[in-house]
């Protein structure tokens, strides 16, 4: 099977012009089959509050009231899926920009049951792997945002990280996944203020004993979980760690490897 490369960019490089475009050249270097999942930054809330549109975050989750849902629409998958996918163009990299309801693509459905009701945020149902396989053999790149839809006519918000782990899951019988998370830190840490002490590599039983431990901060503990979840589903290989290392990430010089016992 061919190899594919999911990765996810986190919101701190897109937010820096310099630092997206860097690894945008990063990323069009890689050969092969690839596909980048990103979030939307701070442009969304930007943009909300120039048209006045309340913004209410939760433990650092966006509330997406029907108004909101409009801006975060328009920013992920209208600015700056097509402001990345042009970028890649200028880089030699033919990428077609997509969202979750292109194509039928991503099913999901409204979060329910929760004590707080996040609105407009969608749970994902089923991810269709031969759509992306269909663009991957006539394209090398994709570019996906982070909305989703019912079925029914509903736009859904859906977490990028939960996005990048259900791709890389459902591809991975057609593909060898590799999953990558890139975002500002240098991988997991046992330090959060300090990218000097990086955990090489990470397996269950090391997981386990780290969150024992209660040295691993709170808002990694997400992205790990999603990374067991897509080894334990034909995933070979996750690695959490800096964008602007992308390549040595790639080559494992660099971050945190999650790997099997």
């Amino acid at each position: 099977m061919d190899k594919l490369y999911v990765i996810k960019i986190g919101g701190n490089v897109i937010d820096d012009d310099n630092k997206l475009s860097a690894f945008l050249l990063q990323f069009a270097a890689i050969k092969g089959k690839k596909i980048l999942v990103h979030g939307g930054g701070k442009l969304a809330t930007r943009l909300a509050a120039e048209l006045n549109i309340p913004q209410q975050m939760i433990d650092g989750r966006r509330i997406t009231d029907s108004e909101t849902l409009k801006v975060v629409t328009m920013v992920y998958a209208g600015y700056i899926n097509k402001n990345i996918v042009a970028q890649l163009q200028a880089a030699n990299c033919n990428a077609v920009g997509v969202c979750g309801a292109d194509g039928n693509a991503i099913l999901a459905h409204k979060r329910t049951g929760a004590a707080t009701d996040y609105g407009f945020v969608g749970d994902i149902d089923s991810v269709d792997a031969s759509f992306f396989q269909n663009i991957l053999q006539q394209q090398d790149c994709v570019v996906l945002a982070p909305i989703t839809h019912d079925g029914k006519g509903q736009l859904l918000n859906t977490n990028a990280d939960t996005i990048a782990q259900e791709t890389a899951k459902a591809l991975s019988s057609l593909y060898n996944v590799e999953l990558i998370y890139s975002f500002e830190k240098a991988g997991v840490l046992l330090d959060a203020n300090d990218d000097a002490t990086v955990i090489k590599e990470i397996n269950p039983t090391t997981y386990k004993q780290l969150k024992e431990q209660q040295v691993i901060f709170a808002g990694m503990l997400p992205k790990l979980d999603n990374a067991f979840a897509a080894l334990h589903s034909g995933v070979k290989k996750v690695i959490i760690g800096k964008a602007e290392v992308l390549q040595q990430l790639i080559t494992g010089e660099s971050g945190t490897s999650i790997i099997h016992d």
